[in-house]
């Protein structure tokens, strides 16, 4: 196996609950493990014929497994983004600059290790912060996972959820969750009913919406044997 392309119609290794999971079972056959190292010694026995990670967590597993190979050739690149209404430009600085600071004090990277690459990470809101009055709306889809689901009780759980607390922890405000059908996402912010919208956002969205800085920069690679 050469090519990212070269995954498709295969058995794909992906670990349990991670957007490679996905991946996997739209590429191929798909088999979810609950550890890097579970996963990587089922490729290296040819009980699957690849695997499938986020680059960061791929390059340290491999390194510290033998027999196997990172492809060169990325499986797919892409970002995260908040939408916001275009008129709401002090928004839109306001979670650029919640967003700055999380990157910055590891909020962004733990949340982003703990969801696309099964790593430990608990986010704990920080102290002293100056509480404001009122809350921000959020639109995301309720099956979405590992970005946007709901448990059993109805609560929401994801990337998302978690990255969306922590930028309203760090503004001082309540966190408001709406759900929506993924193809609504953009509309909700476009015509006011809420402040925010996270997940499947189409590329002609831009024309409606605001968009921050990127959240995350998502690269997937194919894990295959030397």
């Amino acid at each position: 196996m050469n090519s990212p392309e070269d995954v498709a119609g295969k058995a794909i290794g992906a670990l349990r609950g991670t957007p490679s999971e996905r991946l996997a079972d739209e590429l191929g056959k798909p088999y979810t493990f609950a550890s890097g190292d579970e996963m990587m010694a089922h490729l290296r026995a040819g009980t699957i014929d690849c695997a499938i990670m986020e680059n960061s967590a791929a390059i340290e597993l491999v390194a510290q497994s033998q027999g196997v190979r990172i492809l060169s050739e990325p499986l797919i690149e892409y970002e995260l983004h908040f939408a916001i209404a275009k008129e709401n430009a002090e928004l839109l600085l306001a979670v650029n600059s919640a967003l700055e600071a999380l990157r910055q004090n590891g909020t962004l990277g733990g949340l982003i290790g703990k969801y696309f690459a099964g790593k430990k990470y608990t986010y704990v809101p920080p102290e002293g912060v100056d509480v404001h009055p009122g809350s921000l709306s959020l639109a995301v889809a309720p099956d979405s996972p590992p970005f946007s689901y709901k448990n059993l009780g109805g609560e929401f759980f994801g990337l998302d959820i978690e990255v969306s607390r922590a930028v309203c922890d760090y503004l001082g405000v309540e966190l408001q969750v709406i759900e929506y059908d993924a193809w609504e996402l953009t509309n909700a912010v476009w015509f006011g009913m809420a402040d925010l919208a996270l997940g499947w956002l189409p590329s002609e969205g831009e024309d409606l919406v605001g968009m921050s800085d990127a959240y995350a920069n998502a690269v997937h690679v194919v894990i295959v044997r030397r």
